[in-house]
C-alpha cells in the first residue's frame, strides 16, 4: 500500500496512465520486460581529497565541503592525499574539527610528507598509511620570520598533539616530541632533537597503520579494491579565496586599497583609482570573511574608519581627532581581519607587520605618484603646473608674448571671437573691432591675460590713423 501511494503521489494520474500503457502491450498481455528489475545503481566511490602545498586559510572550507559531499553521496571512505610542509595552525585546527565530526571514515595517505600542520591533520584521521620514503612530524610552531613561536603557542600545539595521540591509542610522548624538542622518548627521540618519523619508523611505532606503494594498494588495504575513486578538487571560488588570503597577497590588496584612496583624495573626482582601491579592499575583507577571520565587526570597523577620514578631509578643517580615530579604526580592522578568533601574540604581531609593510608600500608609491602626476601630460588640468602665492596671484593662462606680431589665418569667422591658426597652433582669438570671415589673414596685436587680440593683416590701428590725421 505504501508503494502504491508513493507511485500515485509522485506520478499523478497522467503519469500513472503512461505507466499502464507501457506495461500492457497491445493484445492485453504485459509487454516483455515490463516487470524486469530496474538496473542497479553504481555504488558510490571512495572520495580522494588532495592537500598539497602550504596549508592556507582557504584549505579549511575546501576540506569541509569535500567531507560534506562525501557524506551526502554515501561514500564508503575519504582519503586525504597529503603532501604538505605545513602552514597555518588555525586552518589546521578547523580541518581537525571537521575530521572529528566527519560522518564517513577518513584515511590519511602521506604521499611524500606531512609536516607541521600536515602531521596534525594526519593524526586526526581514522587511519594513517604512508608511501615508502615519506616523513611525518616536525611540528614545532614558528613565527613569520622563521623563529620558534612563544611557549604559549608551543604548549597549545603540544596539548593538541597529545590529545590526538590519545584518541588513536598511541604513546602521547611520541606526538609531543614532534612539537617540542625537549620531550624525550627512550629509544625513539633524544632530548634536544625534534621528532620526525620515516615510513618505517612510523609503522614500527604504530603511528602509521601500514606502508602502501600507491593508491591502488591503499584501496586493497581499505577493502575497496574495485571501488571507483572520485577526486574532489578546489572549485574556482575556493581557489580565489586561497589566493587572496595568501600572506604574500594580502598586503598587496591592502596596499592597492590604501593607494587608491590616497589617489582619490588627490584628484577632484571619483575615478578608476577609487574603483581599484575599493575593489582591493572588498577582496581583502571578503576573502577573509569567507574563511571566518574577518567578521561583520571588522567590516563595520573599517567602514567607520573610512567615514571618519572622509569627514576629516571634506568637512572638518585640519587633521584632528576624527582623522586619528579613523586611521586607527582602519588599521585595526586590517589587523583583526588577518587573525583568528582567539589570536596569539605572534599572530597579532605578524598581522601588524603585514599592515606596516602595506603602509610602507603605499608611502613609497604615493610619494612617487605625487611627484610624477603633476608632470604627467596625460593628467593636464588636474594639477597646477605653477605654484600660486598671495604675492604673485593666480595666473589662469600662461603669457604668450611670443605670439605678438605673428601672422596667421582665421580658420573660423571672427565675430569678433573665433579660432585662428598661427604657425602650427590653433588659438582662440578676438578681433579689435570689425568682424572677419574665415581664411582672412590676421596679425596678433597683443596678448593680455590669455586674451589674444588680432586685426586683419596689412591694416593699421584705426585710433592711430585718427591721431595722424
Amino acid at each position: 500500500m505504501a508503494n502504491r501511494q508513493l507511485v500515485s503521489g509522485t506520478l499523478g494520474l497522467p503519469g500513472l496512465a503512461l505507466v499502464l500503457v507501457a506495461v500492457w502491450a497491445p493484445g492485453g498481455s504485459p509487454a516483455p520486460g515490463a516487470f524486469a528489475a530496474p538496473p542497479a545503481q553504481a555504488a558510490p566511490g571512495v572520495v580522494r581529497v588532495p592537500i598539497t602545498g602550504t596549508i592556507e586559510l582557504g584549505v579549511a572550507p575546501f576540506v569541509a565541503r569535500a567531507l560534506s559531499e562525501a557524506a551526502a553521496a554515501g561514500a564508503p571512505a575519504v582519503i586525504l592525499d597529503l603532501d604538505t610542509p605545513g602552514g597555518r595552525v588555525d586552518a589546521a585546527w578547523k580541518i581537525i574539527d571537521d575530521l572529528r565530526d566527519a560522518e564517513v571514515p577518513v584515511y590519511a595517505y602521506v604521499n611524500r610528507r606531512a609536516l607541521s600542520a600536515g602531521a596534525m591533520i594526519a593524526l586526526a584521521a581514522d587511519r594513517i598509511y604512508m608511501r615508502p620514503g615519506s616523513t611525518l612530524g616536525a611540528a614545532t610552531p614558528i613565527t613569520g620570520d622563521g623563529e620558534k613561536a612563544s611557549e604559549k603557542m608551543v604548549s597549545a600545539m603540544r596539548s593538541e598533539f597529545r590529545a590526538l595521540a590519545e584518541e588513536r591509542g598511541l604513546d602521547p610522548r611520541i606526538a609531543e616530541a614532534m612539537v617540542d624538542e625537549s620531550v624525550e622518548v627512550p629509544g625513539v627521540s633524544e632530548a634536544g632533537k625534534l621528532l620526525t618519523l620515516t615510513t618505517e619508523e612510523a609503522t614500527a611505532l604504530g603511528v602509521a597503520d601500514g606502508e602502501v606503494r600507491d593508491l591502488l594498494e591503499l584501496l586493497e588495504v581499505m577493502g575497496q579494491p574495485l571501488a571507483a575513486v572520485r577526486d574532489i578538487q578546489p572549485n574556482w571560488a575556493e581557489a580565489i579565496v586561497r589566493f587572496l588570503t595568501n600572506p604574500a597577497v594580502a598586503p598587496m590588496l591592502l596596499s592597492l586599497g590604501f593607494l587608491g584612496i590616497l589617489i582619490e583624495i588627490r584628484t577632484p573626482s571619483f575615478g578608476i583609482a577609487g574603483v581599484i582601491g575599493l575593489g582591493a579592499l572588498a577582496a581583502f575583507f571578503g576573502a577573509h570573511h569567507l574563511v571566518h577571520l574577518a567578521g561583520l565587526e571588522e567590516i563595520l570597523l573599517f567602514g567607520a574608519g573610512v567615514a571618519l577620514i572622509g569627514l576629516e578631509i571634506l568637512v572638518i578643517p585640519g587633521f584632528g581627532v576624527a582623522g586619528i580615530l579613523g586611521t586607527g579604526a582602519v588599521l585595526s580592522a586590517a589587523v583583526l581581519g588577518m587573525v583568528g578568533q582567539v589570536p596569539t601574540f605572534d599572530q597579532v604581531f605578524n598581522a601588524a607587520g603585514l599592515v606596516a609593510l602595506s603602509i610602507i608600500l603605499v608611502g613609497v608609491a604615493g610619494w612617487a605618484l605625487i611627484r610624477h602626476l603633476p608632470r604627467s601630460n596625460r593628467l593636464t588640468g588636474l594639477f597646477l603646473r605653477d605654484s600660486t602665492s598671495r604675492e604673485t596671484g593666480y595666473i589662469s593662462a600662461p603669457e604668450r608674448e611670443d605670439l605678438i606680431g605673428k601672422l596667421g589665418v582665421a580658420t573660423t569667422d571672427l565675430r569678433p571671437a573665433g579660432v585662428a591658426r598661427v604657425g602650427d597652433e590653433r588659438i582662440h582669438v578676438v578681433t579689435e573691432g570689425p568682424w572677419l570671415e574665415a581664411e582672412t589673414p590676421v596679425r596678433v596685436l597683443e596678448v593680455t591675460s590669455g586674451r589674444v587680440l588680432v586685426r586683419r593683416a596689412g591694416e593699421t590701428n584705426t585710433s592711430e590713423n585718427r591721431n595722424e590725421g
